[in-house]
């Protein structure tokens, strides 16, 4: 078993504290707030790649005329919201991770206004869509995004968790 979780270790970075991540919650009854939300942010890219694959055609008119290789670029960030989930969750590239992912937010944020303004809907990959409301919903949301991740995986130092018991700080335990 100890070489099988070294293994892991080698080849997801993870340390003996992260391992704790697992059963912190559950057994330990502790709560690790910056990596809850890294976990949750996660989740999302996880859903919202799904998106890109299911809704390529719709996801494509989203892009100007001159942007070339349209469908590839789908598919493309598809994965890369893929590999930013997993990023996000290995603690040697969580802050590379984080800062990739502003930079890939905030550069999909143009087109998603012209999506908005060529009513491009999406899911049905017609020109039906919501219009510019829907930019009242997405700017603020996209500005959340990089805000949680910012506070999340840059600016968190990851402190020791938070013992719900007896509601104090709780060191780690070295497992031998």
């Amino acid at each position: 078993m100890e070489q099988i979780r070294k293994y892991f270790e080698s080849i997801t970075a993870l340390t003996d504290k992260d391992w704790l991540f697992f059963s912190s919650k559950l057994i330990r009854q502790e709560y690790r707030f910056a990596l809850s939300a890294r976990v949750g942010i996660s989740a999302m890219l996880v859903l919202t790649a799904t998106g890109h694959f299911m809704f390529t055609k719709g996801m494509a008119m989203m892009m100007p005329g001159f942007i070339p290789f349209k469908t590839e670029l789908v598919y493309f960030t598809g994965f890369v919201e893929i590999a930013a989930a997993i990023g996000l969750l290995l603690p040697k590239f969580r802050v590379l991770t984080g800062w990739l992912l502003i930079i890939f937010f905030i550069f999909i944020l143009p087109v998603n206004i012209y999506a908005a303004i060529h009513h491009v809907d999406m899911e049905t990959a017609t020109f039906n869509g919501d219009g510019l409301h829907y930019l009242w919903y997405r700017v603020p949301l996209q500005l959340f995004f990089i805000g949680w991740i910012y506070f999340s995986s840059i600016k968190a130092k990851d402190p020791e968790p938070v013992n719900i018991k007896n509601n104090q700080q709780h060191a780690y335990r070295k497992s031998v």
